[in-house]
């Protein structure tokens, strides 16, 4: 995973937009996303920046943890969409496989996951991951 360098105004996911135009709609309204993919992006960037009022409002309920402790000496530095499955605007289910980079101290660290997705209500949830 290559690293990458972002503008002051860009979208922590890196997707290489400004945070206006990517994550920041879905992270002020959920309903935003019209992908599975969208969604697991704007919870990425919720991890990235400590939201995790979004985290815990796109979970789907029979997975969701009643709370969520954030490792606040972990830093996610990258996104890497690696496939996706589904997920689309008009499908109810779909997963997405990515790797996501942190730091933890002076330790740099990936994450890979392969996320499932369904849609609740008309919006795109997360379910699980493995």
């Amino acid at each position: 995973m290559a690293s990458v360098t972002r503008r002051p105004d860009s979208c922590p996911c890196t997707s290489g937009r400004p945070m206006s135009a990517c994550c920041g709609p879905v992270l002020a309204d959920p309903r935003a996303a019209p992908t599975a993919e969208r969604l697991m992006r704007s919870r990425f960037t919720a991890f990235a920046t400590g939201n995790t009022a979004h985290l815990l409002a796109t979970w789907h309920p029979s997975t969701r943890p009643r709370t969520l402790d954030r490792d606040d000496g972990r830093v996610w530095t990258s996104l890497d969409i690696l496939s996706t499955t589904a997920g689309g605007p008009f499908h109810t289910e779909g997963t997405v496989r990515f790797e996501a980079g942190f730091r933890d101290g002076r330790r740099s660290g990936l994450l890979a996951e392969t996320s499932t997705f369904t849609r609740l209500d008309g919006r795109w949830v997360y379910v699980d991951g493995t």
